[in-house]
Order: C-alpha cells, then sequence, then structure tokens
C-alpha cells in the first residue's frame, strides 16, 4: 500500500496547491515545502550507523545516515519542481533526468529523453513527479531506471490518484510509493479530481487553462 502522509500542515499546503487563483511564486514554492514533508517520510526507514562525537558538554554517540548513496530523478518537466525540497533533505544526493510526456490521445507516456548517474544502480533512487495520474508515466520511468540497473526505487509525488497507485504496485510491487494526498479519481480527460490541474504548467507560469 502507498505510504500517504497524514497532517494538519500537508492538508493547509494543499489547500494553497489546489486553489486556483495561487500565483506561481507561491505554488511553486508551496510544492518544494511539500516534497519536503514526503521526502522526510521516505526516508524514515534509511539505514543508520553510530559515530562518536563531542559536543560543547561531552562525549556521545549519534545516528547518522550508514553512507548510503541517493540519487533524484525527476520526470520532466513538473518533476523538476519537486527537486529542491527533496534536496533540501538530502543534498549530497546526485541528479538524473527522465523526459515524459502524456500522449492526449492514449494518455501512455512518450519517451524523449533518459540521463541518469552512471552508479545508479549503487543509489537509493527518489523517482519524483507531482502527479501520479493513469500511472502509465511512473510506470515507463520505473522500467527505464531498472533497465539501468537501479535496484533500490522509491516513489514520490504530491497528489496521487487510486488508479495510479494500484498500477505502480501491480508493475513494480518492490517500488513504494510516498503521496501527499490520495484523490477521488481521474476525470474522463484523465485528469485527477479534484487535483491542482496541470502542475508543470502552474508550477513554470506557462499557460494554464483550467480543467474542469
Amino acid at each position: 500500500m502507498a505510504t500517504v502522509l497524514n497532517h494538519p500542515l500537508v492538508g493547509h499546503k494543499m489547500a494553497i496547491l489546489r486553489d486556483k487563483n495561487t500565483g506561481t511564486k507561491q505554488f511553486r514554492e508551496t510544492v518544494s515545502e511539500i516534497s519536503m514533508l514526503v521526502c522526510y517520510e521516505a526516508t524514515r526507514d534509511l539505514p543508520t550507523e553510530k559515530v562518536g562525537i563531542e559536543t560543547p558538554i561531552c562525549k556521545t554517540e549519534c545516528d547518522v545516515l550508514a553512507g548510503k548513496k541517493m540519487a533524484v530523478v525527476p520526470i520532466l518537466r513538473a518533476g523538476l519542481g519537486m527537486v529542491d525540497g527533496v534536496l533540501a533533505m538530502v543534498p549530497a544526493a546526485k541528479i538524473g533526468h527522465i523526459g515524459l510526456y502524456r500522449n492526449e490521445e492514449t494518455l501512455e507516456p512518450v519517451e524523449y529523453f533518459c540521463k541518469l548517474p552512471a552508479d545508479i544502480g549503487d543509489r537509493e533512487v527518489f523517482l519524483v513527479d507531482p502527479m501520479l495520474a493513469t500511472g502509465g508515466s511512473a510506470c515507463d520511468a520505473i522500467r527505464q531506471l531498472k533497465e539501468h540497473g537501479a535496484k533500490h526505487i522509491r516513489f514520490l509525488c504530491i497528489v496521487a490518484a487510486p488508479v495510479g497507485i494500484e498500477r505502480v504496485e501491480q508493475a513494480h510491487p518492490d517500488v513504494p510509493v510516498y503521496a501527499a494526498v490520495v484523490d477521488e479519481g481521474l476525470n474522463e480527460n484523465g485528469y485527477i479530481v479534484p487535483g491542482l490541474g496541470d502542475c508543470g504548467d502552474r508550477i513554470f507560469g506557462t499557460k494554464y487553462n483550467e480543467i474542469v
């Protein structure tokens, strides 16, 4: 099952994202803030090890990440809006990119770009895309990551539809899904309802048509 954040801060920030009157700057900043919260949850089980340090008071032992290398891979273009938020939590991560766009007739993904760290197979990979609608893009991106050797993948999104979660879980049961919220479903055009419109357009301030 997907891990869904259930927190008052998330609910408050989601109200900002959903509001069609929210401007580009605030929308972009809020996407980054929610991405930090999703990443916080997605890194809960990362391995740690004890190290000795000395505080101003005494010597002690603390838990630190156990040397696990990480990578953030946004699905272009909307996934770029989540990168800064994730990097705020794991700043040493390398960044890859997977370019996909959705065929508006078939609603299936079309690939156009893939550039990943050479050692992607040795890294904990955070695949990020704000919207998990039909699940087509997520599944295709996960397939590409696996073909390049990635073994440990986590999918992070902001808004998910139940059908998208189910598709990812069926196609890639080894890839956990983390979402800020799960919405009701999809409309006849494949957009999440109630959703927040076209996230890429709203992040980058390009054309934005109200989705009915």
